[in-house]
């Protein structure tokens, strides 16, 4: 993997210049959808596919085979150690993690605002994850997203990108030269759809880290929403079928593990927020190696009927996980 340099931080504006020339060729009705802002650092082409580069078919399966059937619901308001006692009731870090593995945390730092706003992954929490999958032996660890504004100004207003450095982790700043297209076999939307490919490649495990909070057009943006943070293209043209594509993001990545923070959680105009009326003090933090389970205890922070998001039960249809959580052991733990 190739060394993070200062120089590196600079590579998207060169590419977007390019994209932005040859999206110009489809008509004014895209050139109008980029000019929305959703796409900032998005991959070619109307239709999201892009033949350039080697393609890539999952469904991509991180998971452990015997990790156990079970979560951890734990209240409290310091998130590392939530974090701590959770993974801790699940049989520690070392039942997901091994020596020498190669680990890939998949936070949300969609939006170039500071932690106390909620919208993003909070830092405190991405240098616990970094630091215990460490300490477990993980020979490294890389932290990235695909943000929708500038990718070098979200990981550091976020302050994800300082709490990378000081758990001795590496933040991936995504690079448009650097997208592949990725497929899920029987999938109606991602097909040969352009990716941010590498973190998850190169990674024997994947943590999926989100934050709990609103969706405007999905009802709730958790666990599996967050997989959109690693395709490219024109992904808001998915925002019409918004559920149909979440089901297939979750079905094509299978986490290691999901870390969800509802702490604080956006409980309105999300996924932005931008108020701190937008926010409410949860207290709870989710750990379970199944993200659609996750899902169902966080959509109760947000007071939604997990069996009222169509997403969760489409990925459970595709056998990404367990709706119901009567099914599964639910540690309730006190941090």
């Amino acid at each position: 993997m190739p060394h993070m340099e200062k120089n590196e931080h600079m590579v998207v504006d060169t590419p977007r210049r390019r994209f932005l020339m040859r999206g110009l060729r489809y008509g004014a009705g895209l050139a109008a959808l980029w000019g929305l802002g959703w796409s900032l650092s998005d991959w070619v082409g109307p239709s999201g596919r892009d033949g350039s580069g080697e393609a890539h078919t999952g469904p991509f399966d991180w998971s452990v085979p015997t990790a156990p059937k079970a979560a951890a619901v734990v209240t409290g308001t310091n998130r590392a150690a939530c974090w701590a006692a959770g993974i801790a009731a699940l049989g520690g870090m070392k039942a997901f993690v091994a020596p020498g593995d190669r680990v890939f945390v998949k936070v949300n730092a969609a939006f170039a605002s500071p932690p106390s706003l909620g919208a993003t992954s909070h830092p405190e929490l991405v240098e616990a994850v970094v630091r215990l999958c460490l300490d477990a032996g993980a020979a490294e660890v890389v932290v990235s997203d695909n943000p929708i504004n500038n990718p070098v100004s979200c990981f550091r207003l976020t302050g994800i990108a300082d709490a990378v450095r000081r758990s001795g982790g590496r933040v991936w700043i995504p690079e448009a030269r650097r997208f592949r297209p990725v497929t899920l076999p029987g999938g109606r939307y991602l097909q040969q759809w352009p990716s941010w490919t590498d973190p998850f490649l190169r990674a024997d495990k994947v943590i999926n880290l989100a934050p709990v909070k609103h969706h405007h057009r999905a009802g709730a943006s958790m666990i599996c929403k967050n997989w959109y943070g690693l395709l490219g293209g024109p992904r808001n043209l998915f925002h019409q079928h918004v559920h149909d594509v979440i089901g297939e993001l979750a079905a094509l990545f299978r986490p290691t593990l999901a870390v969800l923070d509802g702490v604080t959680a956006m409980v309105t105009n999300g996924p932005t927020g931008g108020s701190l009326a937008d926010l409410k003090d949860s207290r709870t933090l989710i750990v379970s190696p199944d993200p659609v389970a996750a899902d169902a205890l966080g959509a109760h922070i947000l007071n939604a009927d997990p069996e009222k998001l169509p997403y969760l039960a489409l990925a459970e249809k595709a056998g990404a996980g367990t709706l119901r959580v009567d099914r599964i052991t639910v540690h309730r733990l006190n941090a």
